[in-house]
């Protein structure tokens, strides 16, 4: 005979087996930025301890692991986000990425009707959202380098799996004219009145706005390089919802972002202390919260959104931005910082930010929008910004070392407890999600406990089966990592759950063979 405790555990497995298959069906994964290494507010550092300076940057956590397969047919899929990219971005097809590759906006278009690849018909050109995905932070940016040669650059893009070309110095390209195309429009203009689209710098590992036809000055057409993609039609669209607690739930990426931003500015250094800071007051309920990662906080703009149309930053409007008078004395909306260090190949003392309000630039002598609300540019971490008068670089950046921030936590962990169903996150108990993940064939569970016990930690499969027992023993207090092989296992999704006691944590993990 079943005792109730054995009921309500099969009735815990199987709501969280539901919610587990809501979260499979999700489609819109963001894949991990791949920045392993911390810095401070120049120079790479330490890894930085709970409580310390830096501390809660980029490298600190660990999402959707980048898995890709090489399809052998000039096809590549993302094993994340379901995606399928066109390999490399040579288009002639003579072996070199190079400036004869580059198509114009209105050419990269109008090729998805023609384009036919591995069999597949169904090409089109990325959005930015979905160009995004592949970018990857263990790049360096080498603006400012002044050679031809590209021997000892990294891109911003796993050059394992894509093809890639820096720009065409022979034709008189600069190094960093790598730009692709995406199929994004700005709902707004550039430059004073371009037409302009979101195009991703996977030289310089920078999204900005691009003209759709001729550069200003130019009576040609700029070109870009394009990497098609098909699959997952559903990629790069949110499903927001309003929790009523001042936070905001995005279903399809599984993150949960503070509703409010920090209503003022803050130096790089001072917005990770400011997430410690709330964490230790268990801000809005919760003290897991961090600083996104470039990723993560890109994820959240509303392309069809702008100051100069809809008299809103590019985000849903259920969010709340704090408005700001910009450079060129206009009401804007703020940039907002990220945890990722912009790299280049001197030093780290650049962070990642994106810009909900106008990305502008000091242009032909005033003050105007070049980028587009929703580029992601980068500013030095620290410093004075007046320092900067009429800003940075060749279309002027405005240059704004005090962003503002908005927080973000993972809802993908399913804190049970037998008594409340759904209830919050017991303290002291925390299962942490297991890296990597996907996986194949090892990966490690970590889990932390302030009070000593037995411990059960079991792994189920989609129909709530139990497949194995992957420990059972009297633990110390403390956190402990357990390294699991799956090698005999099919490939598929699983769940593993922790118990001690009445509590209960239950995650699902992804292995692929």
């Amino acid at each position: 005979m079943k005792t109730k405790k054995q009921f309500d555990t099969r009735l815990v497995i199987i709501m969280t087996l539901l919610m587990a298959a809501t979260l499979w069906s999700q489609r819109y994964k963001i894949v991990d930025t791949g920045q392993i290494k911390f810095y401070n507010n120049s120079l790479e550092i330490n890894t930085p301890a709970l409580g310390a300076a830096f501390y809660g940057q980029d490298a600190q956590y660990h999402g959707n692991q980048p898995s890709y397969t090489d399809n052998g047919d000039g096809t590549i899929t993302d094993n994340v986000t379901g995606l399928m990219w066109q390999k490399s971005p040579d288009m002639d097809g003579d072996g070199n990425i190079d400036a004869a590759d580059k198509l114009s906006y209105d050419n990269a278009m109008a090729g998805t009707s023609s384009f036919n690849l591995a069999g597949y018909n169904d090409w089109h050109l990325p959005t930015i959202k979905e160009l995004y995905s592949i970018m990857m932070f263990y790049g360096e940016d080498p603006s400012g380098y002044n050679g031809s040669s590209t021997n000892g650059l990294i891109p911003f893009i796993n050059t394992n799996y894509f093809d890639f070309g820096y720009g065409d110095t022979n034709a008189g390209e600069r190094i960093i004219d790598a730009q692709f195309a995406s199929a994004t429009l700005y709902v707004s203009t550039t430059m004073n009145g371009n037409e302009t689209m979101f195009g991703l710098n996977l030289a310089d590992g920078r999204i900005k706005g691009y003209p759709t036809g001729p550069m200003p000055g130019s009576n040609q057409d700029k070109g870009y390089y394009v990497l098609y993609v098909r699959g997952n039609t559903a990629y790069g669209i949110n499903n927001f919802s309003n929790n009523n607690d001042g936070t905001i739930t995005d279903n399809a990426t599984n993150l949960m972002w503070q509703q409010d931003d920090s209503q003022n500015g803050l130096n790089w250094e001072e917005a990770l202390a400011w997430a410690q800071q709330k964490n230790a007051g268990n801000y809005l309920g919760h003290s897991d919260w961090r600083l996104p990662d470039a990723k993560e906080l890109q994820s959240l703009l509303d392309y069809t959104r702008s100051p100069a149309t809809t008299n809103s930053a590019a985000i849903d409007p259920l969010f709340n931005c704090s408005a700001i008078t910009n450079e060129g004395g206009h009401s804007d909306y703020a940039f907002y910082w990220s945890s990722t260090t912009h790299a280049n190949m001197q030093n780290g003392s650049n962070a990642a930010y994106i810009s909900f309000g106008e990305a502008l630039g000091y242009w032909q002598y005033s003050w105007t929008d070049v980028h587009g609300a929703g580029a992601q540019r980068s500013d030095p971490k620290s410093g004075d910004p007046a320092n900067w008068p009429t800003g940075h670089g060749p279309q002027g950046d405005a240059i704004r070392i005090y962003n503002y921030v908005r927080l973000v936590r993972d809802v993908g962990s399913t804190a049970v407890n037998d008594q409340e169903p759904g209830s919050s996150q017991p303290d002291g108990f925390t299962l942490e999600q297991n890296y990597p993940n996907p996986f194949n064939p090892e990966t490690t569970i970590t889990f932390l406990l302030t009070e000593p016990g037995l411990i059960t930690l079991s792994l189920y499969d989609t129909q709530g089966r139990k497949v194995r027992t992957l420990l059972n023993e009297n633990i110390t207090a403390g956190q402990h990592s357990v390294n699991i092989d799956l090698q005999d296992l099919p490939s598929g999704h699983y769940l593993y759950c922790l118990e001690q006691g009445q509590k209960r944590q239950i995650k699902a993990c992804t292995l692929i063979k």
